[in-house]
Parts: structure tokens; C-alpha cells; sequence
């Protein structure tokens, strides 16, 4: 179940906008904004069954890049960002559309390549040196392209390596404009190298012969957030019911839950709500 074909993932998560009025407030449902990777890892299938068990509230998923959560968000399409681009989600916060953000939990990024290793950095746990020596032997790198978390955190990193990488769109570099399910369809098809959550690629049921040829850069840390939006902003949102869920994700319950989640015997997040 879990090893799901992973292209289309987004278009097929239920996108519960424009209800309003008392009629649709009572309902027992929320709408959260959140990330592909949480989605595509099979957390939110493992965890919001337990939540609606204790709770009797279903939660409807928008799973989008993060820069698109967070817009959907700010423009009060939902009730819950569940996201990981903390800059982002704080420049959120403080423009007045979320409540307040927390931790919730991490785990980090990962570079996966082939097996030819084009680029020479397989077993390399320096990002920075590593991202150079693929830009220097100009070996394919796929990207998600789509302003989420995951992309966010790449184009930093191409960045600190003093690399524009954009610069080389459709030559070596190749933006695909999707998730990361999707991305890694494709980078895995023409041979590319890929920056992934550590979370989809250990669910990803596509790898070939591709493994993890960069890791352990604590420069590749990816730390997840959950804000409530701001309901004196956006009177739709159902503050009540969108707390209740934040509160049961930072709880004990909650954190063990995503805890307890383990794909071929590998934890996939690691929470840390509180610390």
C-alpha cells in the first residue's frame, strides 16, 4: 500500500475549498496544507486514522509543494499548514496569516544517484563539495523546480557552493516542476542525481539500482512545522477543530505516532515537538 505509484499524488488529495458559512462550520473536518513528503512517505495514512479515532475529526489533505501550501494557506484555504521551510513559515507568521508555529519533527535530506556515479561522489558527506563536483562534471541533477521545502533547500545549498544553477536549466540541470515522488520518476529515468527527503526515498518504490551517494551533512537537516491560520484573518478557518489536531500532534499520542512509523523496519520521522 504504501509503496504507491507516486506520480499524480497531488491531483488526487482532496482539495476541500470554498465552504463557509454555519452549515459547513460544524462539520467535523479540517483542511491541512502540507508538504508532499508527508504524503508520499505514507505518514499521514499511518497517523490521521489514529488522530479521527480519538477525535471523531477527518483531515483532508492538500499535498502541494511547500511555497504552494503556504500560499494556498495565506490565502485562507485551509486551516492547518503542516510544512518544513522554517524561514518561510515564520515570515508567514509574522505577516499575519498563521497563529503561531511549533516543531513538530525531522529527518534530513539525502542526494541519490546511479550506480555509474558520473560525478564521483558517491559515499561523500560534504553537500557543499559534492554539488560542485556534479556541477563541474556538468552529470545530470533533477529538480523539483517548484518552490517546495525540498527545492528551498537545494537552491540554498547550490548557493553556498557558489553555484547558479539555474543557470544551466535544461542542459545538465533539469527542473522538473513537480513533486517529489514525481521527481524522482524522472531523475531515476535519464540517469540524473536527485535531492530528496530521506522519508519519500525510503518509501519510493521505484529505485532501480539507484542508492543514497550523499548523506550525513548536518548542512541537509530538514525540520518540519505545523501553524495554526490565523482565523481574524480568514473567518473560514475552524480554529477550534485546526487546534485540536496541533495540540494532538505535539502531544505524546501524537509524537509517538509519527514515532511508531517505520517503512522496512526504518523510522522515517523523528519527532521533536518541545525541544
Amino acid at each position: 500500500m504504501i509503496r504507491r505509484a507516486f506520480l499524480g499524488l497531488a491531483a488526487t488529495t482532496v482539495l476541500a475549498l470554498g465552504l463557509s458559512g454555519p452549515a459547513a462550520a460544524q462539520d467535523s473536518y479540517i483542511v491541512v496544507q502540507s508538504t508532499t513528503s508527508t504524503q508520499n512517505s505514507g505518514l499521514f495514512d499511518h497517523i490521521l486514522p489514529m488522530f479521527r479515532d480519538e477525535t471523531g475529526i477527518e483531515v483532508r489533505v492538500v499535498a502541494v509543494g511547500t511555497g504552494q501550501a503556504i500560499k494556498n494557506a495565506a490565502n485562507g484555504d485551509g486551516d492547518v499548514l503542516f510544512v518544513h521551510a522554517k524561514p518561510a513559515e515564520e515570515k508567514f507568521v509574522a505577516e499575519g496569516h498563521g497563529v503561531s508555529r511549533a516543531d513538530v519533527m525531522y529527518n534530513d535530506f539525502v542526494i541519490v544517484g546511479p550506480p555509474a556515479d558520473p560525478a564521483g561522489v558517491a559515499g561523500m558527506s560534504d553537500v557543499v563539495a559534492s554539488l560542485t563536483k556534479i556541477a563541474e562534471a556538468e552529470a545530470p541533477f533533477a529538480s523539483r523546480g517548484d518552490d517546495s521545502g525540498t527545492n528551498k533547500a537545494e537552491l540554498r545549498l547550490w548557493k553556498e557552493a557558489g553555484i547558479d544553477a539555474a543557470a544551466s536549466s535544461g542542459s545538465w540541470y533539469r527542473e522538473t516542476g513537480s513533486g517529489m515522488g514525481a521527481t524522482l520518476n524522472a531523475g531515476t529515468a535519464m540517469g540524473a542525481y536527485i535531492m530528496t527527503d530521506r522519508a519519500t526515498w525510503i518509501a519510493f518504490g521505484n529505485k532501480g539500482e539507484y542508492e543514497i551517494a550523499v548523506e550525513g551533512d548536518p548542512k541537509m537537516f530538514n525540520q518540519y512545522g505545523i501553524i495554526l491560520v490565523n482565523p481574524e484573518k480568514h473567518p473560514n478557518v475552524k480554529a477550534d477543530l485546526g487546534q485540536q489536531f496541533i495540540d494532538w500532534v505535539l502531544s505524546d499520542a501524537g509524537q509517538a505516532a509519527i514515532a511508531g512509523y517505520e517503512v522496512d523496519g526504518q523510522q522515517l520521522f523523528f519527532p521533536n515537538a518541545g525541544e
